[in-house]
């Protein structure tokens, strides 16, 4: 480009670089103030990778022109600080607890093992996948989110053969459930070791419609006692069938529709932060070292997700590789599904599955307990 050309369209990439920087610092506050407050902020924080790239750009494009303005993009992007390392990881597990036994634990979004499939023989192929994926990975502790079961007799049998897989020793779930189909569809958590205590962490909507939940469990190994929580927050929901949705739905690219979806991503924000603040509230009570898993929903750039890590550590950021995407759906989402922990505990063999036959990839962790 000629520095002629370039004068010529100063005035408008400067107006455009204006932009991208107010919306990247936008982004920056999402994590601070609740979606009620200003319900327009965690859109920000959602685009967040969007406006760090264009700044990226603008700050490569001014530097090559050597206009002031490529100090302004490096300053916006210095303002960041710590908050930028939250969507990447360079950290490699420790080479001695990567030698010793702790507590696996593998949290999976399994999609209700794709039940709703049109095709029943693929529905049982997918199933059949998730059965395969977990009995490799023999965790210690697994925790499922949109996790369904018909009650005999089925012919989508799901809970012998978890119970099979895991070696069961105790078993945990909340769900909902449709009596004239016998169905349930909830979260579960499955576990080797004995269960001491269990319960659930209430949200204000949870239901058929809203099978959003969260579990816990007191799990002991040997001698060192485990609180595992086991969370699915508020869901998006953006389904096409008119009979849930409405017409307006149908068609995201329309008017209606992109005010539908404005609308539910807007309630569902404010609905996670909540529903954070409760778990959280909840996990400050326990008596033991606290690990939190399953499909938040958010981002890191959320006001949900900086909830737990002011209490607690994210397993991914201390022994991930990458960027660390865990949702393979409709929305680039990025990584929504998380692995937290006390600082007490210690980390190693942070994993994201690679081939899914669910919307989400499972994540696990080894967790080290500090008693010998």
């Amino acid at each position: 480009m000629s520095k002629k050309l370039f004068k010529l369209l100063s005035t408008p990439f400067k107006l455009a670089t204006a932009l991208s920087l107010i919306c990247l610092l936008l982004s920056y506050l999402a994590p601070y103030i609740h979606p009620a407050t200003i319900p327009s902020l965690p859109f920000f924080g959602l685009s967040y990778p969007i406006f760090l790239t264009l700044t990226c750009i603008w700050l490569v494009v001014w530097a090559i022109f050597r206009s002031k303005w490529a100090i302004y993009c490096l300053l916006t992007l210095l303002i960041g600080g710590k908050l930028h390392f939250r969507n990447f990881s360079l950290r490699e597990s420790n080479s001695e607890l990567a030698a010793q036994k702790g507590l696996k634990v593998l949290s999976y979004n399994v999609r209700l093992f794709d039940l709703f499939n049109p095709s029943f023989g693929a529905a049982l192929e997918s199933r059949n996948e998730i059965f395969r994926f977990i009995r490799a990975e023999q965790p210690d502790v697994l925790c499922l989110q949109e996790f369904y079961r018909q009650d005999q007799p089925t012919d989508f049998e799901v809970m012998d053969s978890l119970n099979v897989i895991m070696k069961t020793r105790d078993y945990h779930e909340r769900s909902a459930h449709k009596r004239r189909t016998r169905e349930n569809y909830g979260i579960a958590l499955f576990s080797k070791y004995p269960m001491i205590a269990r319960g659930d962490v209430m949200f204000e909507t949870q239901g058929v419609q809203d099978f959003n939940y969260c579990i816990f469990a007191d799990i002991v190994k040997a001698r060192d006692t485990f609180r595992i929580y086991n969370v699915h927050l508020q869901s998006i929901r953006l389904h096409t069938d008119p009979n849930i949705e409405g017409e307006e739905m149908q068609t995201y690219g329309s008017k209606k529709g992109a005010i539908a979806v404005y609308r539910k991503l807007r309630s569902a924000f404010e609905k996670r932060a909540d529903q954070a603040r409760r778990v959280v509230e909840h996990l400050k009570t326990s008596p033991y070292p606290v690990i939190v898993c399953g499909d938040f929903n958010d981002t890191p750039m959320s006001y949900t997700y900086n909830q737990f890590q002011l209490l607690l550590l994210d397993a991914f950021r201390q022994s991930g590789l990458g960027l660390g995407s865990t949702y393979v759906g409709r929305l680039p989402a990025g990584r929504i599904d998380y692995l937290f922990y006390s600082a007490m505990l210690s980390v190693s063999h942070f994993k994201i599955q690679k081939q899914t036959r669910s919307d989400h990839r499972a994540v696990s962790c080894v967790f080290h307990h500090p008693n010998p």
